[in-house]
């Protein structure tokens, strides 16, 4: 019976069938659009489909780029030890597509870049660029790592699926259409495994509301549960999740996500016109909310189903990643295929997520490295070199999947990951992009400083974990488990567990303070620190006395809210029919569409040799 405790039952034929039909689908596509596209094998048609995509598809793409595994597995998790808290990333995703929207994307539309880190030498020198991708690529290095691992993990301790066939698995299909497909691939089969994701959680949700009796009694066991404290307005930066965390730290965090990761800049950029650019991040937003909801609603159906007998006190499952996949297959089990539905979805989410990695690695390392090295390039050897790097990479990122077994809560790992590393990028790129006056050794040394003062806060947390009283886990229940603590499955506790139950060790001083730093204010330490540093030697190197960089490189209040073109195309034929001398009346630098932006720079061209 349901949420009465011990084993449960494994995958079945058909579940393999609906998993495996499911998987090759996803790799069909990158097929498909490397066969379609195979006359257009130019480097920009690789990494950016062209520049050609459409709203709604990249929308999707970018919700299903950071919506991995993790997420698919992780959240639902934190809604049943911890309750909704989580739920207020919705205030946070919204505060993040407007500031990526109406900052960002007209800074790196206008410039027409592939990488996001060619502004870095745009605005300040090679050096800094140098770093700011090597800091990209092994972040990202890491989080695939474990966007890999942990679903492979808790997948193969629960339906009996092989962990390393699993991970080597994962690897070779998202090469497949990484390297065959390029962006295009990604994008239409992140568009699939979004629909999967979240037909996952439904099924879920709908087929425990049935056996709780209505959604209503589901709601009811989560209040009487305490599952339902939603709002907690603590000002305390040590309490892991309240109001002020999730709303202040987890929009920056989010934002840095979104506005300076390749993997998420790729998308926009690869968009017709900037209108497409930023609706595909509002619609994106709306994603978010959906995907988040399933997730919570997920974790509060679950709950009810097991609280009288929580799985991990009783020892059914070895870690809190297994839970989702333990329920899985203990309510849908009775019904072929739907299990394997499941596993697809969290599988989907980590396909979605590594291809998408794959993808911008290979972005950074060819336009940063690779075309400044050789240019002498041709676009031939180029589209070969994109997919022996994807290849590459891809292996990389298996590898890196055995140093996830180090870290302990993965979703929380994972999005530490995002603010250690991105908060003193994003810090960088906010000095360069809103002060004139920053130069070159001050947005070094404010990197290196915010990037320093993160790891030391980061990787305390990991050691010294915060205490019971600041992570506030609420109670669970064993006493309705029919075998109380019988081990039902063969299960592998990570290693970090291990380490953490076994060999505790004694806290030092800051291990109470300074450590127990909530893991989402680690983005606007590093920002804060980035920037103060930054300007503060500036100042000291005389930045402000230095030449004027290009006006292009800095946002205005004319970046902001533009929808519609401020210059229509008629209107930029009309001025310059009037005086092909004077283009004071167009409303440069910045431009909704690429088309009018390429049509100013000829007619800037021709008044030059006019």
């Amino acid at each position: 019976m349901p949420g009465s405790g011990g084993p449960v039952a494994t995958f079945s034929v058909w579940d393999y069938v609906v998993f495996a039909g499911l998987i090759l689908f996803a790799a069909g596509i990158g097929l498909f659009q490397a066969i379609r596209g195979r006359k257009k094998a130019s480097s920009d048609e690789f990494l950016l489909g062209g520049r050609q995509m459409t709203a709604v598809p990249v929308a999707l793409s970018l919700t299903a780029s950071f919506m991995s595994g993790i997420t698919v597995i992780g959240t639902p998790a934190e809604a049943y030890m911890y309750g909704t808290p989580f739920w207020l990333f919705v205030f946070s995703y919204t505060i993040m597509s407007t500031f990526s929207a109406e900052l960002f994307v007209p800074l790196f539309y206008r410039l027409s870049i592939t990488s996001t880190y060619e502004y870095l030498e745009m605005r300040f020198n090679k050096l800094i660029r140098v770093i700011g991708t090597s800091m990209y690529i092994v972040q990202t290095a890491l989080y695939t790592g474990m966007v890999i691992y942990a679903p492979a993990l808790a997948l193969n301790q629960i339906t009996g699926l092989d962990l390393w066939g699993v991970l080597v698995a994962t690897g070779v299909v998202c090469i497949i259409y990484c390297t065959l497909g390029g962006l295009k691939a990604v994008i239409w089969t992140d568009v699939f495994q979004m629909i999967i994701m979240l037909s996952g959680f439904v099924a879920v949700i709908a087929r425990g509301a049935v056996l709780q009796g209505g959604f209503a009694k589901i709601w009811n066991d989560s209040y009487h549960g305490g599952r339902l404290e939603t709002f907690s307005f603590d000002p305390d930066p040590l309490r892991r999740h309240s109001f002020w965390t999730i709303v202040v730290g987890g929009s920056l965090m989010w934002a840095s996500m979104y506005s300076i990761n390749q993997s998420q800049v790729q998308r926009y950029i690869s968009c017709k016109t900037m209108t497409h650019a930023k609706l595909s991040l509002y619609l994106n937003m709306v994603g978010l909310w959906v995907t988040v909801s399933l997730a919570m609603l997920s974790g509060l159906t679950m709950y009810s189903i097991y609280k009288d007998c929580d799985p991990f006190t009783n020892k059914d499952v070895g870690a809190s990643d297994q839970l989702l996949p333990y329920l899985v297959m203990d309510i849908l089990a009775e019904f072929p295929g739907l299990p394997g539905l499941f596993v697809a979805a969290a599988y989907s989410g980590t396909l979605s997520t590594v291809s998408s990695s794959i993808n911008a690695l290979v972005a950074v390392t060819v336009e940063d490295f690779m075309k400044p090295a050789w240019p002498w390039l041709t676009e031939r050897q180029l589209s070969w070199i994109n997919m022996g790097m994807s290849v590459f990479y891809g292996g990389v990122c298996i590898g890196m999947a055995g140093v996830a077994s180090l870290m302990g809560n993965i979703l929380q790992a994972a999005l530490s990951i995002f603010g250690m590393i991105s908060g003193p990028l994003l810090g960088l790129y906010m000095l360069g992009m809103f002060f004139r006056c920053v130069n070159s050794t001050g947005g070094l040394v404010g990197l290196i400083c915010g990037l320093a003062i993160t790891l030391w806060v980061g990787i305390g947390a990991q050691v010294y974990p915060p205490l019971p009283e600041k992570t506030l886990r609420l109670s669970l229940s064993v006493e309705g488990c029919v075998a109380p603590y019988m081990n039902g499955t063969t299960t592998m506790t990570p290693f970090s567990t291990v380490l953490q139950t076994t060999t505790p060790q004694p806290r030092p001083a800051l291990a109470d303070n300074w450590y127990s730093l909530s893991y989402l204010y680690f983005c606007p330490v590093g920002i804060i620190v980035t920037m103060v540093t930054g300007l503060i030697v500036s100042a000291i190197t005389g930045g402000c006395k230095q030449e004027k960089a290009r006006p292009e490189l800095f946002i205005g209040k004319s970046d902001l809210f533009c929808f519609g073109c401020r210059n229509s195309e008629s209107e930029v034929s009309d001025l310059i029919e009037k005086d092909p001398k004077n283009i004071q009346g167009l409303e440069s630098p910045v431009f909704c569409d690429n088309e009018i932006a390429l049509k100013e720079k000829d007619h800037k061209e021709k008044i030059t040799k006019f």
